[in-house]
């Protein structure tokens, strides 16, 4: 068994097989991809299950945007970590700030509480904290057992520096998941130089749609992005960092 951990980040079920068969260990379920992801509804969820038995985290997230919740949005995101909880999810994939870009220890206390034993992923909320070293020793205080992040930059190539800081800080207590830019090339470069061991991936390509019929010039969502392309996981892009980490030392 590979001592290296490889999640894929997923958005229907199309993607979660093409996944796994891959070579993931686990998804990160998300619906709307495409604007960072958002909440999954329990029928994706219910559907991937159906099929594979593969380890599946849920990404919590009410909407596109910051990590400055209101009253009510945090008591929709605590309901469905308890609904995915109660649903069969592994884990739950959370984070909330406060204004002056510090973790809401109040909102993740009680956000711990509803997930009740899963494992919990501290999402790239982490990239927009104040001090990244302040929000670790707080997710170890919390019990968080992952933080997924780029190093608090753009690409996880460009935060190398701040991830082997955080991989090192973190000890054994919490793992550090690289994300952000992950495809063969960058996990060459992470493993040559550090000591990371967890890898979170999408490996999206993009589809043209079947329709044939096309009413081009108006838009259902963001101007500019076209309605007849699909994002879906690249199989062959999940191999490839797959057989990088299986590959002998």
């Amino acid at each position: 068994m590979s001592s290296y951990l490889l999640e894929c980040c997923v958005d229907s079920v199309e993607s979660a097989l093409i996944a796994e068969k891959g070579g993931a260990d686990r998804l990160e379920l998300c619906s709307n991809l495409i604007i960072g992801g958002t909440t999954p509804t329990l029928s994706l969820f219910r559907r991937i299950r159906m099929l594979s038995d593969i380890r599946i985290h849920a990404l919590i997230r009410p909407r596109f945007g910051d990590f400055l919740y209101s009253g009510e949005e945090f008591q929709v995101i605590a309901e469905e970590v308890r609904q995915f909880r109660q649903a069969g999810a592994e884990g739950v994939v959370i984070g909330c700030l406060t204004p002056a870009g510090s973790l809401h220890m109040e909102y993740m206390k009680q956000l711990m509480e509803a997930a009740d034993g899963m494992s919990v992923t501290l999402h790239r909320a982490f990239d927009m904290c104040r001090d990244p070293f302040e929000a670790l020793e707080q997710s170890r205080e919390l019990g968080i057992d992952t933080i997924l992040t780029s190093g608090q930059a753009p690409s996880c190539l460009e935060g190398i520096a701040l991830l082997q800081e955080l991989q090192e800080k973190a000890g054994t207590d919490l793992t550090i998941l690289a994300g952000a830019g992950v495809n063969a090339g960058a996990v060459r470069t992470l493993l040559a130089e550090t000591s990371l061991t967890a890898f979170h991936m999408s490996g999206k390509r993009i589809l043209e749609s079947g329709m044939q019929f096309r009413r081009s010039h108006v838009s259902m969502g963001i101007p500019g992005m076209s309605e007849y392309e699909i994002w879906q996981t690249d199989g062959d892009a999940v191999r490839a960092v797959r057989s990088l980490l299986d590959a002998p030392a």
